[in-house]
């Protein structure tokens, strides 16, 4: 494995804890509020009808495209196996990427966390001078906070993904792990543009919008001192690795720099070269169903004249390998699709989450980095399965959902409020016969209270929605005792 000479970065190292900014003093954390950030969102009625439609718009086409593929189901458990086995020697494949990648020329960093990620990035910058950086979509440097660390120690980052880059103008996060502002439209991008780029703030024209992106920005690519990439999968047989793309900026941003910096969390580690093909297949149509990425590159040896660096990511991802409730999630391949089809995530915009990680996804990893700061996200959620049952790699998503809930109302980490309100309902639904009164209560209330009564802050529920004018006459059970169970057994009605 090979490394920098100590030597010859202690003066860089020095420099480096001498310009990182100082922490600010310790504060406790706060919860995010995924439903007050929700109701904010949904203010403006045409941008959650446009991201709602958007979205479901990529599961649909994730369907059309899986039923073009018999052996669909197959691959699906093929990437679940590869994946488990994976993960279960883990330590193994590792040193086994470490390895190779060195012996192609390329140096290999070990960081603990996103502080360790961040220290040694800027070393290597600042090892080389580097001023200007140039780096494709990835979600591990957001979550390690990188592009806010280097800003603050004078190194300009541009974002090269046309999403990222619209979300870096407008000072604003990623809302999707693969379309990243897609909760914008093009008005929005156009007034960002004009604010920021100089373009015509009355012209939303798609085309227009990604030429004056392009031009504002092809400059700043060529001027570059370092490029970065993530990458989408590593392979421990060979030590290169892969990054998909639909723009091709990956490979600008790897190409055009003589130096390469790749940040790959440690989860991304595939056995063989042949694992490939199995993941490829799914990645693209599980995503936006497409066929496969525009640029599928691989990435083995720095280029000719170049240097080539790759920091290898843990940040609790070891901590999570070792919980048996929760290690699966390491699976996700970052498709997703299990946004794409969440009705939560689809109603309320990635940014509601407060968090790198959004929707069901997000609700499985976030609690797993700040388990009081996310613990009202596990409750975010129907859980009706559907991200399971289109997950690529066969996660349980929404078991894990339902898990991070026993564990947060264990620890003592859901609101007291939430807390009271679950315990009573559970007390309700384990007695059929409290049900089934509650029902009737609500069933004679719902004809005669006010509005006020239902429509007040403390139901959520009621602030967006509207109830029947007239309930039901009735329950489904008083129906199926009618019509159905009575005449099947006369006697059941009195054994209840």
């Amino acid at each position: 494995m090979s490394t920098p000479d100590p030597s010859q970065t202690q003066n860089s190292a020095e420099a480096v804890r001498e310009a990182q900014p100082k922490p600010a003093k310790a504060r406790p954390g706060q919860r995010v509020n995924h439903a007050s950030a929700a109701r904010e969102f949904l203010q403006s009625p045409i941008h959650a009808q446009s991201h709602d439609e958007r979205v479901w718009a990529m599961r649909q086409r994730r369907d059309a495209a899986a039923e073009t593929i018999p052996e669909w189901e197959e691959l699906r458990d093929l990437a679940s196996q590869i994946k488990t086995h994976a993960l279960t020697h883990l330590d193994e494949y590792l040193e086994q990427f470490a390895d190779n990648a060195a012996a192609n020329g390329v140096h290999v960093h070990w960081a603990g966390d996103a502080a360790d990620h961040n220290r040694i990035v800027h070393e290597i910058f600042a090892d080389h001078g580097v001023k200007k950086v140039i780096k494709s979509k990835s979600m591990l440097m957001e979550e390690c906070g990188f592009r806010h660390y280097m800003e603050g120690v004078g190194i300009d980052i541009v974002e090269t993904d046309l999403g990222e880059r619209i979300q870096q103008l407008d000072a604003e996060d990623p809302s999707h792990v693969v379309v990243p502002a897609v909760h914008k439209m093009r008005s929005d991008v156009s007034q960002v543009f004009a604010k920021t780029l100089g373009s015509d703030p009355d012209n939303d024209d798609a085309h227009y919008l990604t030429e004056q992106q392009r031009q504002a920005t092809r400059p700043l690519i060529l001027d570059a001192d370092a490029g970065m990439t993530g990458a989408n999968f590593a392979v421990a047989e060979t030590g290169g690795f892969v990054v998909c793309t639909n723009e091709g900026n990956a490979d600008l941003s790897a190409n055009v720099p003589n130096l390469h910096v790749a940040s790959i969390g440690i989860e991304k580690i595939v056995p063989k070269l042949s694992d490939l093909g199995v993941f490829i297949r799914l990645l693209s149509r599980s995503a936006l169903g497409s066929p496969i990425t525009q640029y599928t590159s691989h990435f083995r040896a720095p280029k000719p004249g170049g240097e080539m660096h790759i920091v290898l990511v843990d940040n609790g991802r070891s901590k999570r390998l070792a919980d048996e409730r929760f290690w699966s999630s390491l699976k996700c391949i970052r498709c997703g699709a299990c946004m794409n089809t969440c009705p939560v995530f689809r109603r309320s915009g990635g940014l509601s989450y407060g968090a790198t990680y959004t929707g069901p996804l997000g609700l499985i990893l976030d609690p797993s980095i700040d388990a009081y700061r996310y613990s009202n996200l596990p409750f975010a959620s129907t859980l009706n399965g559907s991200c399971t049952n289109v997950c690529p790699v066969k996660i349980n998503i929404h078991e894990q959902i339902f898990e991070w809930r026993q564990v947060l109302a264990e620890d003592d980490m859901i609101p007291w409020t939430k807390k009271s309100t679950l315990a009573a309902a559970g007390r309700t639904l384990a007695s059929p016969r409290a049900y089934r009164a509650a029902i009737k209560s609500a069933h004679s209330a719902l004809k005669h209270l006010p509005d006020w009564a239902l429509y007040n802050k403390l139901n959520a529920w009621g602030q967006v929605r509207d109830l029947p004018d007239v309930p039901a006459e009735g329950s489904f059970h008083d129906w199926y005792r009618q019509h159905r169970l009575n005449k099947e057994d006369p006697t059941a009605g009195d054994r209840e």
